[in-house]
This record gives structure tokens, sequence and C-alpha cells, in this order.
């Protein structure tokens, strides 16, 4: 097979992935020599799947194939489960280099013909791939396959290499559909549909139980919900997949159920409104555990007690999807019906009431994930990103908790100027908090661009909302938009109870060696919430540098260093004294410092992470308590408690991760930038595009920001946690937020979350002064609440969102 390339320039360049293919003809195993250590592959593809269960191998829920190029040639590899780990954490991702240290070659002895690379030890290497920078077009370079084997080639096209699987999962959920085995073409024109003889869904259920053959139904799909992959190790079934749909005619609604293989032939072609003419169905009673839309304002009889299954066998139902020219009003079938809810509607609602919205998007977070309770294996996980909206009824917008849909596409674009609409959302009213609404099992979304052809373009309220948006200017609305960073609702409520009647509602409460264990199994972007109890024994006010710094190196056009603070990051100012400034009022409590510390040895961190380190004024403290001073101009206020500098002596474990990370800020939305802010803000993908080459998004300046270290009760462990209150009342973080008048000491601010008061008179608070109150903690038990975010490779996000009042706890007079 002749090699290909990208680039002329390509073609008389050695392959190492072609070299290290013909030295694994002769030896099972190929430890790379030193010299060819130094050559990197580029990552383009990371892809999923469900392992095989095998007796006598260690267990491993998920596998990864990972497609990598050299420039010349690309050859899809297994990768070893024993490095599953570098893509749990997102070190190994696609759009990166990586070195290859061992590899061997593994005959799949169950097929003919079939063998692959696997990769057994790798060394990641940080930043964007310097090779995929060359590469133009990465399918156009040939398949590396060994010699005889080249009908592996067609396998893997989008199969895993492991053929016992037959398709890819999403890389971080199970909901979203993965790969070329996913037909969005809609179907063949249809025969003559015979229509005269059809059975009305109200006679279903006497019919449930006759022998004699079913007549066809005609039905027109009402609602649709998200996939449900339910596949496991230890089964067999090649598309372990459910999918919901309900269906109505002129006699009521009833659910259906696409199972299996179906799900991949036609889930994306099948939406709400599509007319279908259904053959060789099965009845079954209902699943009563599932959770159901609401459909009263309909008003057709519900019909709850069986469900429509449709199978690829026993029997093979026969799908016809009706064209919409050929749909006939003597059918009766009833219209496409939404209920609608304005923002100032919200806080009529009950709790846990369903309703649909339409807002125009102010504010989109970064997408995180959490862990699905009470599923032991394969462990799964949740997609789910925060969003404001408004509609103009309300000063508030809509507080949005949008979870996967099975709708990456429409998912990943979501982004502030555009038009919003989401159906079947919960109500969900929680203490100290506005009213938020949760996406179900059967939340749809739809985004500016996805619009056309949607029945709900002709409801009142979306009329409404889009006269209102007729009268706003861009300029001032673009001001009050962000993209990505750090939040968090809804806001801890003021006094933490243990044990509550509903756990679900209370942050559970852990031991720091709870914490640790936890801390240790966090994954790529999880997000978890602790609430811990011990002491402050530190406080540190951090001021970084005040100048931009852009990943590639480019300001954003037209915009003044100064000017690109202030639209990019909305809560990036605090007022600050500095610190020779805060030297001069002392306080008895109170040390000035300048200085950085770290818990690893600064000299054997690589060049770029003592760097990063330094840009966001972490501390830099070295393993055996040495400090090593750094003179990089951050401004840093400090308190610390009278036995801290013995009881740090003791401690066993102090976890230091207390630094403001740029992820961390949220951005200005600029329309401009909009796919570079949408690649920030969203999960990596699974495969790289030239686009991901681009010049990257310029980094926002870290706002001062404060570190807390708590100790546990015992004394033998501590974490840093970052303390960001907000400052100002545009702040995405502000809504919802009791603002309540407070004295504006350290204890009153973690209580609040925020320093009082907002807006104009933020000069008036000092931070020095803030700082100065600090000794109240002085040996008060606390309950903190903590939030912690996985952000990537070795960046974990930890910050203390709230100080929690406990009625057990002693606290000082």
């Amino acid at each position: 097979m002749d090699g290909g390339s990208s680039t002329p320039t390509c073609v008389s360049r050695p392959s190492f992935l072609r070299r290290t293919l013909e030295q694994l003809s002769s030896k099972q195993y190929l430890k790379l020599p030193e010299e060819e250590e130094a050559t990197s592959v580029a990552v383009v593809a990371l892809q999923r799947y469900l392992c095989e269960q095998r007796e006598g191998q260690p267990s491993e829920s998920f596998g990864y194939d990972v497609t990598v190029t050299d420039g010349v040639w690309r050859a899809k590899c297994s990768l070893h489960s024993s490095l599953n780990h570098l893509v749990h954490a997102n070190s190994l991702k696609a759009g990166s280099d990586v070195v290859i240290v061992q590899c061997s070659f593994v005959y799949n002895e169950r097929f003919l013909g079939h063998g692959y690379i696997s990769i057994e030890k790798l060394r990641c290497a940080s930043g964007k791939s310097a090779l995929l920078s060359h590469v133009r077009d990465v399918s156009s370079l040939p398949v590396l396959v060994k010699s005889g084997m080249e009908r592996s080639t067609l396998l893997q096209s989008d199969v895993p290499l492991q053929l016992s699987r037959k398709h890819y999962l999403s890389l971080w959920n199970n909901e979203d559909p993965e790969g070329d085995v996913w037909t969005s073409a809609p179907p063949s024109r249809p025969p003559p549909l015979d229509v005269k003889r059809i059975s009305l869904i109200n006679n279903l259920e006497s019919a449930f139980r006759a022998t004699c053959r079913r007549l066809p139904l005609l039905v027109k799909i009402i609602q649709k919900s998200r996939l449900r992959y339910y596949g496991k190790p230890e089964s067999k079934i090649e598309f372990p997949y459910q999918a919901y749909f309900e269906v109505a005619d002129q006699s009521g609604i009833m659910s259906l159920v696409l199972w299996n293989e179906l799900c991949p032939q036609f889930y994306k072609s099948l939406s709400v409104g599509t007319v279908l003419y259904l053959q060789n169905y099965a009845l079954k009673p209902s699943y009563s555990n599932r959770s159901r839309p609401q459909m009263d304002h309909y008003g057709i009889k519900i019909f709850s007690s069986l469900e429509i299954c449709l199978n690829a066998r026993n029997p093979a139902s026969i799908i016809t999807v009706v064209q919409p020219k050929d749909v006939q009003p003597q059918w009766s079938l009833p219209d496409v019906s939404y209920h609608f809810a304005t923002r100032s509607e919200v806080e009529t609602l009950p709790n846990k009431s369903a309703c649909d919205v339409i807002g125009l998007v102010t504010f989109v977070g970064r997408v995180e994930r959490i862990k699905s309770k009470g599923n032991t294996a394969p462990e799964k996980f949740w997609s789910f990103r925060w969003v404001h909206a408004m509609d103009g009824t309300s000063t508030h917008p809509f507080v949005l908790e949008l979870f996967s849909s099975s709708q990456p596409e429409i998912f990943d674009s979501i982004c502030p100027m555009s038009y919003l609409v989401c159906t079947q959302m919960r109500v969900c009213r929680v203490e100290g908090s506005l009213p938020y609404l949760t996406s179900s099992c059967e939340t749809e979304m739809f985004v500016t661009g996805y619009h056309k052809g949607q029945a709900y373009k002709k409801d009142p309220t979306v009329t409404k909302l889009m006269q209102w948006a007729k009268t706003l200017k861009d300029k001032t609305f673009l001001r009050k938009t962000a993209v990505g960073g750090h939040y968090c609702y809804p806001h801890p409520p003021r006094t933490f109870r243990h044990p509550v009647a509903d756990a679900s509602e209370q942050v559970p409460l852990v031991s720091f060696s709870d914490l640790k264990k936890e801390l240790e199994t966090l994954q790529y972007r999880e997000r978890k919430k602790f609430a811990i109890q011990g002491q402050i024994t530190a406080v540190r006010y951090v001021k970084t540098s005040s100048g931009i710094q852009s990943q590639g190196g480019k300001e954003m056009p037209g915009q003044s260093a100064s000017e690109q603070v202030a639209s990019r990051v909305p809560d990036a100012t605090l007022p600050v004294q500095s610190a020779s400034t805060s030297a001069e009022q002392p306080s008895r409590k109170r040390t000035t410092k300048t200085r950085n510390i770290e818990q690893t040895s600064v000299s054997s961190l690589p060049a770029k992470r003592r760097a990063k380190c330094t840009e966001q004024g972490q501390e830099l403290q070295a393993d055996d308590g040495d400090v090593e001073p750094q003179n990089q101009g951050c401004g840093l206020l400090s308190w610390e408690s009278g036995g801290w500098s013995r009881q740090r002596q003791e401690v066993s474990w102090h976890l230091r991760r207390g630094a403001l990370h740029h992820d961390s800020v949220s951005q200005r939305f600029v329309p401009d930038y909009k796919n570079a802010l949408l690649r920030w803000s969203n999960l990596h993908p699974v495969r790289w595009t030239p686009e991901h080459s681009a010049h990257a998004l310029a980094t926002a300046v870290c706002p001062p920001y404060y570190q807390v270290t708590i100790l546990g009760m015992n004394k033998q462990t501590a974490v840093d946690a970052t303390f960001l209150p907000v400052v100002r009342p545009g702040e995405q973080r502000a809504v919802g937020l009791p603002l309540g008048r407070h004295d504006n000491t350290m204890l009153s601010c973690l209580s609040s979350g925020f320093v009082c008061p907002l807006g104009a008179e933020a000069s008036q608070r000092r931070p020095e002064d803030i700082v100065a109150t600090a000794g109240e903690l002085e040996d008060a038990h606390l309950v903190c609440v903590l939030d912690i975010c996985h952000l990537g490779g070795e960046d974990v996000e930890v910050t203390c969102d709230r100080r929690m009042t406990c009625p057990a706890c002693i606290l000082p007079r």
C-alpha cells in the first residue's frame, strides 16, 4: 500500500508509524529505544466503546481506540487499559502530541485478517500539536495496515477494534449518538398507504390480549425523549438503546418505544410532528418507574397502561415515515401543542411542574459532568451546563440547568444572543434562591439555526419574545453577556442541617479522608459539591498581574489591553490597594506578603507550568515547607491563626489547589470569537479538526480573589480553596443571591457570598480592611461548602462557595 500525504513535503519524510509496524512484524512487543522516543505522533481521534467482559481479565467498563498520525500515515490503535486514566483526566486528547514508548501488535483470533497496534506506554505532550499545524486534511492520509490484513481498513472505518462491539459511544456521556451508524438521512418515499383499515389508540387496550393480527396505526409524534443506553459489559446486545416517543391520533395519546438497532436507524430522523404508519408493532405493559412528560394541555385522553413497542425482530416492525405533503386533513391527527411560560409566570408555578420556555440567551456556562447516582457498572456520567435567558417579562433571567438531550449539535452550539427554546422543563424551588428550571428526560432544545419548521414558531409567547427582542440594542445587550467560568446554582442555604428528610436537597457532609478519595477519582469536567467542617486557619488575598495573557500572542482587533479586560471578564475587576500601601496600615492579625508558594519544588516544574503558577498568583511552597521567594509583581495580603505555623507542620495531607484558574473566569461574549468561545466552554471533542489549530482565544486576566485554608477537625488534613465573592450586581453569579446588607467582615462575606454593597460603592470596600477582620475566624468551628471541578490535566478547581451556620457548631463569642 502506497503512502500518501497532505503536503508535498510529506512524501519524502520517513514514517515513524510505518517503521514501527515493520519492527512489530518480527516481535510481539516493542520497547522503543531512547532515540525513537523523541519522535512524536499526533492524536486525531479518541473513541470510546463498551468493553466485553472476559473471564480472568481485569474489569474495565470502557475501552478506547486512539487514531494517531505522523504526517505521512494514520493508524487506529487500541489503548491499553492501564492508560485509561489519561483519557479520564483529558491529558490524552485529540489535537495533542504523544510519544509512544511501548507497543505491541494484537491479532484478533476470532476474525480472519484482523489485527491492530496496541499502545501500552506513552507520554503526553502539553499544549496543541505542532505536527497537526502542518496537516490540511487528515482524512487524505492513508490508513496504515499490516501486509495481508488489508481487510482491516474497512473494519477500522467506524467500528471498535474490539469487534465484539459494533459501535462507539460518545466520549463523555452515554446519551449522545456517536458515529456514522446514526443516520439522519430522510427515509425514501413510502409506497401508497392503506389507511382504510387502521386501529385507533383508544382500541389498543381492548386488543392487548387478542391473538388476531393487529391493524396498523397512523399516529403523529408529539413528544420525543432523549436516548437511554442500557449496555453492560456482560451484555451481548449489539445496540442496547431505547427511546421513548409520545404519539397521538384523534382518540388519545400513548407512549411508543423504539428498541435497540432501530434507534441508530430511526432516532435522528424522527422528530416532533412526524407522522408514522406502523405495522407489526408489539404491545407491552408500561414501565412504571419511567418519567413522563406532562401532556394535559392537549386535552386528549392519555393511555398510560400500555406501550407500543417497535423491534427489529419478534416481530420485525415496519416503520413508514409519511412525508408532510402526503398527510391528509381527514386523518384528524392533533396539532403539536406547547405550554409556554414566561419568566414572570415561573414565579407562580408549583414545584416540579413542567413548562416550555423561550428566551434570548445572556450567559452560557461551561459544560460539566456529574456521575449518575446509584449506578455501579458501568459508570455513567451526565453532561450539563447552566444557561441564563431573558424574555422581557422580568428583570430576572430564566436560570436553566440543561442536561444533554441527545442533541449534541444543539447542546454544544448554545451561545449568547441566540434564541433558545426548551420543552418540558421542570420547576425547582430551593430555599434561599430564585426558582430555576431543570431539564427532564423529555426535554428538547432548539437554538438559533434550528427553529425552521418547528410548530412553536406561531405560539403567541414566541411572537411576543421576538417583538421584544427587536427593541434591544445589540451593543447594550452584549455588555450583559458572558460565557464559561465557574458557576454554582442554587446557592447554598445559610444554615446547614444534617441529616435532612430529602437527602437530594442537601450538600453531603464528608470527612477530609472522604474528600481526598473523591479528589483522587475525579475525572475531566466532573463536578462535585461537599460540605466539610473544620477551622479556617489562613486567608490570603491574591491580586494577579494586570496584563492579559494570550495563548496565541494576538490581541482582539480594535481593543486595547484595558478594553479587552473590560469586555472579556465581567467580574475581573476588584478594587485593591497595593501590598506596600496595605503594609502602612498594620493589623494585629494581618501580615503582608509578596511571595509565591507551591506544594512542589518550583525547580522541578516545567517552564510553562512555572509561568502558569506565577500568572495565577499562586503561592509556591516546596514539599519540605521551604519558601522560595518570587518577584512576579503579585500583591498578596494575608492573615494566619495563632497556631497555624505549628499546626501546618503536623498536617499529613494538605491539598494546595486554591489558586484561581483561567478556566474559572467567565469571558464576555464577542460574536467574532463565537467558535473559539464555544470550543473553550464545551467538552473536548472526539476528533481533531483544522479549526482546533486556529488562533486560540485570548486568555482573560484572573481577577483578584481570596484563598482560604481549611483545617480539618482532627488537625491532620487541610485544603486550600478559592473564594471569589460577587462584587457587582451585573454578574451572572449574582442572580438569585440573597443580597441582605452585612458588615463586610471576612466571616460575613464568606457567609453571604458577596461583598456589600454591590455596585457603585465598590471603591469603598478595601480588601485589606476585609482581611483585617479575619481574626474572628480564630478557633471557629465552621461548615464550608466546597465546589470541585476537574478542568483537565493536573488542574482541579476547588472553590469555597459559602460558609454555612451549623446549629451543632460552637462559634466563638
